[in-house]
């Protein structure tokens, strides 16, 4: 995976960052922990400019959250609410969860939003309930800009300051990448199965 991201970055440039992070954002196979550091990595070797790998990283991390917030936005959560209701349990979420989530959010809708940024696993999530949510336009998009901002630049700059040990990066990348996809997994597994424990009679 290393590899085919090495290349796509290298031959398509910004526009292939900018691709490769909008499809991160819409459906996460390859995180941005490999994607940014490997177009700093890019950078320093003068295959591609700092500044636009980092320009196109936030920009497709906008779109990728744009698609999400827009259509969640669209829909509403009085139409999600009944899919709550009826499917919730397979997400260990009900009405209450949700009706805390969203009063959270709009109370503190920039904060989550800009920190939310910066933490696995909620980065493309938090568009979804802040969407449903109906959080303004200018906030959604300011807040979710500068928090991306601060996660690619640091990223980017990991990748182009660690160039010149690329050959050892390069081994635990890969299975990191896998190490957190299964953590996420597995913390959903128990979390379904410690929910259906605990509401039996």
């Amino acid at each position: 995976m290393i590899e085919w991201v090495t290349d796509l970055v290298a031959a398509g440039g910004w526009l292939g960052v900018l691709g490769l992070m909008f499809l991160e954002n819409l459906f996460p196979p390859i995180p941005s922990e490999v994607i940014m550091p490997l177009a700093g990595f890019a950078a320093a070797r003068g295959q591609m400019s700092f500044t636009l790998a980092v320009i196109a990283g936030i920009v497709g991390t906008l779109l990728g959250n744009a698609f999400w917030y827009e259509l969640s936005r669209a829909i509403g959560s009085a139409r999600i609410r009944p899919l709550f209701a009826r499917y919730g349990r397979w997400f260990a979420v009900d009405d209450k969860d949700f009706d805390k989530a969203e009063t959270t959010l709009r109370k503190y809708g920039p904060v989550a939003l800009f920190f939310g940024r910066l933490l696995p696993g909620i980065r493309t999530l938090i568009s979804i309930p802040a969407g449903l949510a109906h959080i303004p336009r200018l906030i959604f998009y300011v807040w979710t800009a500068l928090g991306s901002t601060v996660w690619i630049l640091f990223l980017t700059s990991a990748g182009y300051w660690m160039e010149d040990h690329y050959d050892k990066v390069e081994g635990w990348l890969g299975p990191l990448s896998y190490v957190v996809v299964a953590g996420i997994l597995g913390t959903y597994a128990w979390h379904i199965w410690s929910t259906r424990v605990r509401k039996r009679p």
